[in-house]
């Protein structure tokens, strides 16, 4: 299962198109057999994937990505309130025995140094309490575009916020080997 926002969800795209189909579809191509379920919810915050916790696992779930902190950043709310919520959805998960992976985002400089150092630190901090794979950065096929000096406007919809399908393909080709490699003991204990 996929926990998160729009980015998750597959905001502004054919269905096809967005992050968990194209996640799975990458997946299985590489051999694994798997259903990822959707559980983004476009505009949710940590707080808000916590809130949806028993909903999200009323269904059984051999393993979880958790990609959420984007709202967060869009709006500017705490890092401590962020990480706490975070937190709390990763003792869930550990409580009742699903294995996490935890997916993050860079933040922007516009808050300041402390906001950027915290709010970064919280995915660093979280995989290591939990002992967690972690992707830091769920762009990071725009940001290293964006870091040579290129621009990443033809990955992007016109709101400059989400993927285009493009951009998402580009993201599955990053993430897709990480969380292969953290599914693949899961399904060899599930078979």
């Amino acid at each position: 299962m996929a926990l998160g926002d729009s980015l998750t969800q597959g905001y502004g795209l054919p269905a096809d198109d967005g992050f968990v189909p194209q996640l799975q579809g990458w997946l299985q191509e590489n051999g694994l057999e798997v259903e990822v379920i959707n559980a983004g919810v476009s505009g949710d915050t940590t707080a808000g994937g916590l809130s949806r916790m028993d909903w999200t696992l009323s269904e059984p779930v051999d393993a979880m990505l958790v990609t959420l902190g984007g709202n967060d950043l869009l709006r500017g709310l705490s890092p401590a309130a962020s990480r706490e919520n975070l937190e709390a959805i990763l003792t869930r998960l550990e409580r009742e025995g699903i294995p996490a992976m935890l997916i993050g985002l860079p933040a922007p400089g516009n808050y300041g140094p402390e906001f950027k150092l915290a709010f970064e630190r919280m995915y660093i901090d979280l995989a290591g309490q939990f002992d967690l794979p972690l992707v830091p950065n769920f762009m990071a096929p725009m940001t290293e575009k964006a870091e040579a000096g290129a621009s990443f406007n033809d990955l992007m919809q016109d709101d400059h916020i989400h993927p285009n399908a493009e951009g998402v393909k580009l993201i599955v080709e990053y993430l897709g080997p990480q969380v292969l490699s953290f599914l693949q003991p899961l399904t060899r204990e599930t078979n």
